[in-house]
């Protein structure tokens, strides 16, 4: 099956990857970092800050396609410190106070920055 892929910020494609791949009625967002469009860190050692700000370039993906939070069907988030976990569902409450997706949390030991305290992926679904 053929893949498309989408790039919120077309003057700033990763190398490698792709942030959101279509693949048939799939939309898979790669994992988010808080970092902002000019990939500037955002919410240092502040994880609701920065949950925010993962879940606001999720949101931009998905618009690149064509997409909202309406289609996501999954998301899972990898939290550095277990503590924060209650932060991170703070924000994921505040957008999807019904009927949200499908989540799994994962705490793991370190992302690809130190100073990275979550990142977050998700599936969409679309008509």
């Amino acid at each position: 099956m053929p893949r498309e892929t989408f790039f919120p910020n077309p003057s700033n494609k990763p190398s490698g990857f792709s942030p959101i791949t279509k693949s048939g009625n799939l939309l898979f967002v790669s994992g988010q970092v808080p970092v902002n469009p000019t990939g500037n860190l955002v919410g240092e050692d502040d994880c609701y800050v920065q949950a925010k700000q993962c879940f606001s370039n999720i949101e931009a993906a998905l618009k690149s396609a064509g997409s909202t939070f309406d289609d996501l069907v999954k998301i899972t988030a990898f939290i550095v410190r277990p503590e924060d976990y209650s932060h991170y569902a703070k924000v994921r409450l505040e957008l999807f106070p019904e009927n949200g997706p499908a989540s799994s949390t994962v705490f793991i030991s370190g992302l690809v920055s130190p100073k990275f305290l979550i990142e977050i992926e998700a599936i969409a679904a679309l008509d």
